[in-house]
């Protein structure tokens, strides 16, 4: 049998054209009786394995085969009609079956069968059938006008690296499945209407054929082929009704189905029994009816007894599981946080890129039933980074740590603290943006992100702190501020050797020719990463990573080291660079070299085995980051932000020499400024 099965699974496309086949044979040569018995058992059988099947889908989409399934049943069922119809105005003999339902079912009764059988078109037609129809027409409705919708949420899922490409494509195809499945659905249900309708027709046919064919045809007295007639054609009709009543009531199934990991019976079981108050109210409701005049009393109070009995009995065992999984939680909450991964080591050596640990105080920022709305902060930032880099930005564990302050928070990068601050409780930081008057009263501290001199005032202090023209921001805004530039100053190393694999994939499906032509016969994954990573760490995004890739990999012939190929990228992102810069009128305010200093710098460059270093006397380099530092605070006390200006064989080795000393500084190379941008000289750092 398992071997059978086998073979007809392998096979199920012969037999889905065969049993189309067999239809259409049915509907045009004769059947023995005892053929036809073994079809109406067939769809009987069918009938019944079909609604047992929806019960057991979590989820009509996982059925979605069924309104084809539903069309070949119909068809199936009309075949046998038409098979025992032959069979009936021929020979007045239809087997075993018709004449069991006849005879047996409706105790030989005529009239009882056909108001059975008009009883049975009626639920069919009027209740589930309608029913089911107007349930998938409103799902494929529903489903068509939150299309939309869906996708643009995973694509703001995709954007925000929440989910990855493929994720993205099988979500898109689940819709368009849900979309195409409901709108076969609303047209099956029609096939289902028509049923009904045409086994009503087709048993008047058969009772008025029939009579007409026993008396005319074979001499039979009239009552005596009404009677026999009638039987076979209500035994007919009930044969073919109650596999019909089957399929009506699996269509209704599949479509009020709704998602769920679980089939049918478990979640009514689950969801009727965890109301614990409702059988205990609706037996005693039912005892009390047992006592009216006129009802029978013992069946009332049993069952009564047994819905309050069984009531009670739920509330107990579910008191208990609650009390269970309240001392569980205990229990592991009271445990070290390393235990819970004592069975897989290899948990305890992951290192998460992005962290943000808080002390105890600052959980209800991140409890959004209190109202925190960190969490939804920290995801906007992640999709802010990824618009204004290029680069997805690694998913951020946020966690409370003892170590920390009540309200002290730490910024952590692959495991290492880079940052920490503290908020007051009750407090929100003013700044003033260099144009406010008048002294607040408050506690003066340093804005964490930026260092900017602050002061902490008392909530109810905001409006007069405006008015004076400071800034206000809340304890979220400033933590949220300070991870977004910490986040900034790292992304750099945050981009690892998967992620820019999974750009270049990107990159390929809409630029396949370049990224083809580039990897990896001239330059490895990695090697496009240490380029990203340079203009990364400079604050440049990859965001146009075709133009990129397209300038690396045009000088990939001449050189292969991901300095100088990072500094012809530059040059390709020229605009790119430049534009946060300019004035309204296309100005770049700039700061210029000596070419004496220049010369001095270009000399000092010393090129090693491990590439290019500048190896410049420490005076000299002092006394340069010190005429820089002037220039640019002259240049920054006129409201003016200032960009050094060099050529590009000294640029990336001046920008080394003044990332720490004045990280806020930019560096651009001549050969970065395009044309139709005017370049005005502010200052000279002269010997």
């Amino acid at each position: 049998m398992t071997e059978f099965l086998k073979r007809a699974q392998r096979y199920s496309d012969l037999v889905a054209a065969g049993v189309v086949v067999l239809v259409v044979i049915m509907m045009v040569v004769p059947l023995p009786p005892a053929l036809l018995d073994f079809m109406i058992a067939a769809n009987i059988s069918a009938g019944l394995a079909i609604v047992i099947a929806t019960m057991y889908v979590p989820r009509a989409l996982d059925f979605s085969a069924f309104p084809s399934l539903l069309l070949l049943t119909t068809l199936f069922r009309l075949a046998i009609n038409v098979s025992v119809t032959r069979l009936i105005l021929l020979h007045g003999d239809a087997g075993h079956v018709v004449e069991a339902f006849g005879h047996f079912v409706v105790g030989g009764n005529v009239v009882v069968g056909l108001i059975i059988f008009l009883i049975l078109v009626i639920i069919q037609f009027v209740v589930i059938t309608n029913g089911a129809g107007r349930v998938a027409e409103v799902g494929a409705r529903f489903t068509l006008d939150a299309m939309p919708g869906k996708q643009m949420a995973i694509d703001a899922d995709l954007n925000a690296g929440q989910i990855t490409e493929e994720e993205a494509k099988r979500r898109r195809k689940e819709i368009a499945d849900e979309a195409d499945f409901y709108g076969a659905m609303d047209g099956a249900s029609k096939f289902v209407k028509g049923d009904a309708i045409a086994a009503v027709v087709i048993t008047m046919v058969n009772l008025i054929g029939g009579i007409i064919v026993g008396v005319v045809q074979q001499g039979m007295p009239f009552s005596e082929a009404a009677q026999h007639f009638s039987l076979l054609t209500v035994g007919d009709g009930l044969a073919a009704q109650i596999p019909a009543l089957l399929i009506s009531v699996a269509t209704g199934i599949i479509v009020t189905r709704s998602a769920s990991d679980k089939d049918l019976g478990t979640d009514l079981a689950g969801q009727v029994l965890k109301q614990r108050k409702a059988p205990v109210i609706a037996g005693v409701v039912v005892c009390l009816m047992a006592f009216v005049p006129g009802l029978p009393t013992i069946p009332f109070l049993a069952l009564g007894l047994l819905l309050f009995l069984g009531g009670r009995a739920l509330a107990r065992i579910a008191a208990q599981r609650e009390a269970q999984r309240a001392a569980e939680e205990r229990e592991a909450a009271a445990k070290p946080a390393l235990t819970a991964n004592a069975n897989d080591p290899y948990e305890a050596l992951a290192i998460d890129p992005l962290e943000l640990t808080i002390g105890f105080g600052l959980v209800p920022l991140v409890d959004q039933s209190a109202g925190g709305s960190l969490l939804q902060r920290v995801s906007a930032v992640r999709k802010q980074l990824a618009a204004q880099l290029g680069t997805v930005v690694p998913k951020v564990r946020i966690h409370d740590e003892v170590g920390l302050a009540s309200h002290e928070y730490a910024i952590k990068v692959k495991g290492t603290e880079v940052a920490r601050g503290s908020i007051m409780a009750g407090h929100q930081l003013a700044l003033d943006p260099g144009d406010a008057f008048g002294k607040l009263q408050g506690i003066e501290t340093t804005e964490p992100a930026f260092g900017l001199p602050a002061t902490w005032i008392p909530e109810g202090s905001r409006a007069e702190a405006e008015a004076l023209g400071y800034t206000v921001v809340d304890a979220e805004s400033v933590i949220i501020t300070h991870l977004t530039e910490t986040i900034r100053a790292n992304v750099a190393e945050l981009l690892t050797r998967q992620d820019t694999k999974a750009l270049l994939d990107g990159l390929k499906e809409v630029n396949a020719a370049v990224v083809e032509e580039v990897v990896p016969d001239l330059l490895s994954v990695g090697e496009i990463q240490r380029v990203l990573q340079a203009l990364l760490s400079e604050g440049v995004s990859i965001r146009d990573l075709g133009t990129i890739v397209e300038a690396i990999g045009d000088k990939a012939r001449l050189t292969r080291d991901p300095a100088l190929l990072a500094e012809y990228a530059r040059q390709a992102l020229g605009r790119t660079i430049v534009a946060p810069h300019l004035d309204h009128d296309h100005t770049l305010k700039a700061i210029a070299l000596d070419p004496a200093v220049e010369q001095e710098v270009s000399e000092a460059i010393t090129t090693t085995a491990e590439g290019e270093y500048l190896a410049m006397a420490p005076p000299r380099a002092q006394a340069l980051l010190q005429a820089l530092h002037a220039q640019t605070e002259e240049a920054v006390s006129r409201g003016r932000r200032p960009v050094l200006l060099c050529s590009s064989r000294v640029r990336r080795h001046l920008r080394r020499l003044c990332s720490q000393a004045m990280p806020q500084l930019s560096v651009c190379a001549y050969n970065e400024i395009t044309p139709g941008i005017n370049v005005e000289t502010i200052g000279v750092v002269s010997a």
